[in-house]
């Protein structure tokens, strides 16, 4: 009988063997050795790492980081004095710049900053080297600063000398306002303050108040300070406000000609219950072979906002609507985002469309990409729809019983091609209409939004298999590394302590064993702090026009091309979409890599901004129940002491390590745990822990807790 072949499972990703290559060049900087003296030092014996060994040690190269001496011989290179970088402040003052033209990061004095903030891009001068000690240096020159605009409270003195008292955590100046550019300011309100002038004789920098939040605690204060923090806007200029209010929302008849006419298929949205802008439908139509022909419609926002116009401009350096836990601040004008291009029902609405014929086991038979024009039937919440995959019964049943079982197909493949479900339980807070939070509730995903999360699915993996595998062209693509497996091994040895197996001969038996183990943890106390400890060992999605496939999807191809209401990548992908199907010209790659790793970046401001605003919201929740006793888990151990998750809430804060007085701990960082020096006394992660409340700190957004005696 015949064995299948199993697939070596790699050591490395391109970032972990990005980093152990060059630490064999480090340790050994006047010796130089060739592609297989490398792969022999790092035991790599498969295929696959391989050839990445071959990308890194080119990509090393161009990068300067090392040096062909002759063909196939390469040399560490040495570092220069002078780097450029980015700012990492500390929290006393000193800062690390990370540079791409160093391997390891530059500490900096907080006497040599140099009035460098953090996220500055800067230049750094490094000093000779003592001993084994890390790179140190002095920031010489200030590129380009991350932000100039900052919140805090307006402090005026008796003598009236005014300063912004910056409330941002990685601010370590306050703001000197003159009393000219108080611009209405009073003491004890909160507001945004943007610096104008810092020489170097200077202690803080000078600056003008140019908004007034409002009351510190006043919820819409609170949740604009959250935005201006992560330096995203939370105004939309009126000047572009104006200028969509004057789009025309009438299609005429020319438009019309140009597009497949989808108007008289049956077509629905389905969104959540508050959602307002609808920028993906589905259309259903049963052919005469027995196939199945499915339209993903997606708002043509493209079509109306032209590249390099006032709003496409605004619109990429958003990047991405932002979601708060009370709002959401729209990448485009409102008139665009809830009007012109959401696809409300019974409203002729333009829409670029992936056009499938599938048939009844989920096989592709032919594909269609292009320009439409929809009328959308019927408007429903997840709710709604759910009901009816449930029941069988309610408006368009038919239509949405059929695409369910579809999806439910489409999802079966996707697993068994090695898909990971990362489904995490989503919080959710009750609000009044102050923004007070008066109860948490829970969000799950069901048969509903796996129906669209499929499709969804399916059309960004199409549309990035025509461009990138087909056409063959530059492309914008949404990737996912491989993960660490390092750190897997260390997440499966941490797990056998809670009774759960997670093991891997090969690659191909990690994702269906990590699905496994997500199963197994659904509604048990540990199960969102395994869940994070998994996610933590996967890599980041980002955007890049480098494809190296999508690994938690288990797609070689992916992008982003349902969502352009909300994301500037996806209308970057109408675009190149709409450039290759008419036989333009390629993009340039570089150009589409520095537009991916700005949209990259404001993607992850976006998501920390989302994040503090829970913060917030949980902190605000539960600072009028000082002194209450709730049963816990430990999600987190740190030398600073342990975070402990409320199971009944999952709100989450932190036991000091200096509370724990009972007994002298000590941090174990192998086994996720501290230990009492004296009584052995052990807390770990995981661990069932009941705590009590004793502070709520509103400006930093954090609670704090000590254990609670059993009561």
């Amino acid at each position: 009988m015949a064995h299948k072949k199993k697939n070596k499972l790699p050591l490395y990703n391109k970032k972990t063997l990005q980093k152990s290559v060059l630490e064999i060049f480090r340790k050994r900087p006047a010796q130089q050795f060739n592609y297989k003296q490398v792969a022999k030092k790092l035991s790599i014996t498969d295929l696959r790492t391989k050839q990445l060994l071959n990308e890194v040690l080119s990509m090393l190269c161009t990068e300067g980081k090392l040096e062909e001496m002759q063909k196939g011989k390469f040399k560490f290179a040495p570092t220069k004095s002078v780097v450029t970088g980015k700012v990492v402040l500390i929290a006393s003052g000193s800062a690390f710049v990370i540079s791409e033209e160093t391997e390891e990061d530059i500490y900096i004095p907080r006497k040599y900053m140099n009035r460098a903030l953090n996220g500055d891009t800067v230049e750094v001068r490094i000093w000779a080297r003592r001993k084994k000690r890390s790179p140190e240096g002095e920031i010489t020159k200030i590129i380009k600063r991350n932000k100039s605009k900052f919140v805090g409270i307006v402090s005026i003195t008796n003598d009236n000398i005014a300063f912004l008292i910056v409330t941002e955590r990685n601010m370590p100046y306050d703001i000197f306002i003159p009393s000219r550019n108080l611009n209405g300011a009073e003491h004890g309100k909160k507001a945004v303050a943007e610096i104008t002038e810092w020489n170097e004789h200077q202690k803080n920098p000078t600056g003008k108040i140019i908004d007034v939040l409002g009351n510190e605690g006043d919820n819409d204060a609170e949740m604009n300070a959250i935005l201006t923090e992560f330096n995203l806007p939370y105004k939309y200029p009126e000047h572009l406000t104006a200028l969509a209010d004057k789009i025309p929302v009438e299609i005429s008849k020319e438009e019309i000609k140009k597009r497949k006419d989808f108007r008289n298929v049956p077509t629905f949205t389905i969104d959540p219950e508050d959602a307002k802008d609808f920028d993906d439908a589905l259309s259903f139509r049963k052919l005469k072979n027995g196939n199945i022909e499915v339209g993903i419609h997606i708002a043509d926002v493209t079509h109306y906002v032209k590249e390099g116009d006032p709003i496409d401009r605004e619109g990429y350096e958003r990047a991405t609507s932002v979601y708060l836990v009370d709002r959401t601040i729209p990448m485009l004008p409102e008139k665009l985002s809830n009007n012109i291009c959401s696809l409300r029902p019974n409203e002729d609405k333009l829409t670029y469309s992936a056009v499938f014929e599938i048939d009844g086991e989920a096989n592709i038979h032919k594909q269609w990409f292009g320009r439409t024009i929809i009328n959308s039937d019927r408007r429903f919440n997840y709710a709604e729809a759910q009901e009816i995959t449930e029941t069988g019964k309610g408006d368009m049943a038919t239509e949405i019983t059929e695409l369910n079982k579809l999806a439910k197909k489409l999802r079966e493949k996707r697993f068994k091609n090695g898909s990971v479900s990362f489904e995490r339980v989503e919080v959710k807070f009750k609000l009044d209409e102050k923004g007070k939070p008066l109860g948490v509730y829970f969000k799950e995903a069901k048969d509903s939004n796996h129906l669209i999360e499929e499709f969804m699915l399916l059309a960004n993996k199409k549309v990035a298999e025509f461009i990138g595998k087909t056409l063959n062209k530059p492309f914008i693509y949404r990737i996912h590394d491989e993960p660490d497996i390092e750190k897997l091994h260390s997440f499966s040895r941490f797990i056998k302590q809670f009774g759960y197996d997670f093991k891997f001969k090969d690659e191909a038996e990690i994702a269906p064993n990590l699905n496994k183990l997500l199963d197994n943890v659904k509604g048990k106390a540990e199960q969102n702090m395994i869940e994070q400890l998994a996610v933590k060992s996967m890599a980041k999605a980002e955007y890049s026009a480098d494809n190296i496939g999508h690994y938690g999807l288990a797609f070689s191809f992916y992008t982003h091309f349902t969502s352009p209401i909300r994301r500037y990548p996806d209308m970057m992908v109408h675009r190149l979409l709409t450039k290759y199907l008419n036989k333009g010209k390629p993009a340039m790659t570089n150009e589409l890599n520095e537009k991916c790793k700005h949209a990259s970046d404001r993607e992850r401001l976006s998501v920390m901004a989302e994040r503090a605003s829970i913060k917030y919201k949980q902190a605000e929740f539960m600072k009028d129940k000082l002194g209450s006793v709730h049963n816990a888990v430990i999600s987190g151990v740190t030398e600073r002491g342990l975070y402990v998750e409320i199971i009944e809430t999952k709100i989450e804060g932190m036991i000091a390590m200096r509370d724990l007085d009972d007994d002298f701990y000590i941090f174990d960082d192998d086994n996720y745990c501290i230990i009492g020096e004296r009584k052995k006394k052990k807390y770990r992660l995981g661990d069932n822990i009941k705590i009590q409340l004793i502070g709520v700190n509103m400006q930093n957004r954090t609670l704090d807790f000590v254990p609670a005696e059993e009561f």
